[in-house]
């Protein structure tokens, strides 16, 4: 895996989302109550603390918690929740080191299905369906990763140029699409709800 994403609208960051499964797996776990931005850099953030170039699976899981979440909080903290996503962080390498022997590849590298890597996705801890759908997407429209049926199983986020996720973003301009249609999704749940009172 050695792609140029353009996730974080940072250089370093983005280089290290883009040859690092693990990497790309943490920023989307960390993609929730803050900025896509803020949420993609944090995995090369992380690693800056480590004093490493790369995320290791077998060294965060087995980190002190303790210490990992003030590794995490330190200003400028990594999310809005450090101690939470800390625990989060620790509780998916753990499942990786556990079923895939600390190799996040590992995940997608054979599946022989869109259908079996969503199940896979799934299974991660912090990944739900949406989630999963995302990442999926992100893996098969810009990390190469196309099993059978991988547009079907990320559903609407599958769909070509359809602008809803990180999936769809390679650069400032779709980035400032997804970001509107995020707004779009929230300014009608909101009606919907306003409507159902």
């Amino acid at each position: 895996m050695d792609v140029t994403l353009h996730l974080a609208q940072d250089p370093e960051a983005d280089a290290l989302l883009g040859r690092s499964p693990l990497a790309a797996l943490t920023g989307m776990l960390l993609d929730q109550q803050v900025p896509m931005e803020w949420a993609f850099k944090g995995p090369a953030t992380v690693a800056q603390r480590l004093g490493a170039d790369d995320l290791d699976a077998h060294e965060i899981a087995a980190y002190d918690p303790d210490a990992f979440a003030a590794l995490l909080s330190d200003k400028p903290a990594v999310h809005r929740y450090p101690g939470s996503m800390a625990k989060r962080v620790q509780q998916l390498c753990q499942y990786l080191v556990e079923h895939y022997d600390g190799d996040a590849e590992g995940v997608w590298r054979d599946a022989a299905t869109g259908q079996e890597l969503l199940k896979r996705l799934t299974d991660l801890p912090g990944f739900g369906k949406q989630k999963a759908q995302i990442f999926l997407a992100l893996l098969g429209k810009q990390l190469g990763v196309r099993p059978k049926g991988w547009r079907e199983a990320a559903g609407a986020y599958g769909e070509p140029k359809s602008f809803r996720s990180v999936a769809d973003i390679t650069g400032p301009e779709s980035l400032a699409k997804v970001r509107a249609h995020k707004q779009e999704m929230k300014a009608a749940a909101k009606a919907a709800k306003a409507s159902g009172k």
